[in-house]
């Protein structure tokens, strides 16, 4: 069951990569929109990572 969850999120983000790549050479109106949907959760997963990431080291900015 887990194998196939990946493999669907496999999917779909090289689906997504594909159609930023199309988009950018002139692709349609619908290849374009999911570009802009891919990049946006590209940017959401990125954000909470960075956020995560503070919190998992919170005494790491003080100065020594």
């Amino acid at each position: 069951m887990i194998v196939a969850v990946l493999l669907g999120v496999l999917v779909l983000v090289a689906g997504g990569c594909a159609c930023v790549v199309w988009a950018e050479r002139g692709g349609p109106r619908w290849a374009r929109v999911l570009a802009t949907v891919t990049l946006i959760a590209g940017e959401l997963v990125r954000a909470s990572g960075k956020k995560r990431r503070r919190g998992l080291n919170p005494g790491s900015q003080g100065g020594e």
